[in-house]
């Protein structure tokens, strides 16, 4: 699964009103940290809301935003995506099905995710 899809897939688990509070604080912390990215861009901002309540329609304006502004490459916002996930689908993220693929250059990410934790390289 590349970045995007991988964000994307986070964020419509946590907005299902199936979440539950576990894992409300990382969606919210995800949320948190994107708003953050798109703090000179009100119409993104907008589009994530929206996002929240109808992911269908505004999917395709998210992922749009999400590359504009880099998301696919910050290392903080992926590794909340994967935690999310792992809360919410964890027979799906150990199974395989939200395996990350990196390609290109992301900053501090290391080989792939294959339902575990994003690897830094501190070297």
């Amino acid at each position: 699964m590349e970045p995007i899809s991988l964000i994307l897939s986070a964020l419509v688990a946590g907005a299902a009103k199936t979440a539950g509070l576990v894992a409300q604080d990382t969606y919210e912390g995800l949320k948190s940290l994107i708003k953050h990215k798109f703090a000179d861009n009100a119409a993104a901002k907008l589009i994530l809301e929206e996002h929240e309540k109808d992911p269908e329609t505004y999917e395709a304006p998210l992922r749009k935003k999400l590359i504009e502004a880099d998301i696919d490459k910050d290392e903080k916002i992926l590794q909340k995506a994967q935690e999310l996930l792992e809360k919410l689908k964890p027979e799906e993220t150990a199974a395989g099905k939200f395996h990350l693929r990196v390609s290109g250059d992301v900053k501090g990410i290391v080989g792939d995710i294959s339902g575990g934790a994003i690897h830094q390289d501190i070297s």
